[in-house]
């Protein structure tokens, strides 16, 4: 049996993809910050026929927490498969330029969108790396694509939380680094862009999280040839 911990996975994009990782057969680790929100998680799971999925309290701002959680996948597994990075808070600063937006509203986002991502591989990384083809899948926006911002003709090009976005392009630079680091194993490191989904983030506009959630399988799934080191959609490589 395979091994997955996705982070954030009680609501939205990471509950559809525990779902669709259930049907694949993978066991899954929901990562939840609110423990008592991941046993209603995974209360539903249960009710749906999966038995393969526990809950694991994880806080990804807290040293203690990941820590934590690592040592709980251990007493279940020697070796995790996969790691859906997909846990995130929305941006407060929806209107503010970025030359008014305070350095403490940019610590708290990016210690949960970035360091949290950073923090959590850093420290599964070692059991990752006892799987035979792990796989790292990063959640990203559009919104984190330089190349995009910087396109006025661009259909969102007007929108720019700032902290939400620096954000996300941190996380695509981590994702093309550590990809590179990791270029001469078997390992597959990519970053998927959703797209617009209904959830807490986009206050519930865009395609269903269940929809969101195949791209992100497709990239847990990926063959031994598959890519890495991507920025993708559902529509292919979004820009960086």
């Amino acid at each position: 049996m395979k091994y997955v911990l996705i982070t954030g996975a009680n609501k939205g994009i990471g509950y559809e993809t525990a779902h669709l990782l259930l049907q694949a057969g993978y066991f899954v680790f929901l990562g939840c910050r609110d423990a008592a929100a991941g046993q209603h998680a995974q209360q539903r799971l249960h009710a749906a026929g999966f038995e393969h999925v526990q809950v694991v309290e994880l806080d990804v701002t807290s040293d203690a927490s990941v820590q934590q959680a690592v040592a709980i996948v251990r007493q279940r597994t020697p070796h995790l498969d996969a790691l859906v990075n997909n846990a995130g808070v929305p941006s407060r600063d929806l209107v503010q330029p970025p030359s008014a937006v305070a350095l403490a509203d940019f610590r708290a986002l990016f210690e949960t969108n970035y360091f949290g991502v950073v923090r959590t591989t850093q420290a599964l990384l070692p059991l990752l790396r006892l799987a035979p083809q792990p796989r790292i899948v990063n959640l990203s926006s559009s919104l984190g694509s330089l190349t995009l911002q910087a396109d006025p003709t661009w259909a969102y090009y007007d929108v720019k939380p700032v902290t939400y976005c620096t954000s996300k392009a941190m996380v695509n630079a981590w994702t093309i680094l550590l990809a590179y680091e990791l270029r001469d194993t078997a390992f597959k490191v990519n970053a998927v862009n959703p797209g617009q989904t209904a959830t807490d983030l986009t206050g519930h506009t865009g395609h269903s999280p269940a929809h969101a959630a195949q791209v992100v399988v497709q990239y847990v799934l990926l063959p031994a040839d598959g890519p890495t080191g991507q920025f993708v959609s559902e529509d292919g490589p979004t820009p960086w």
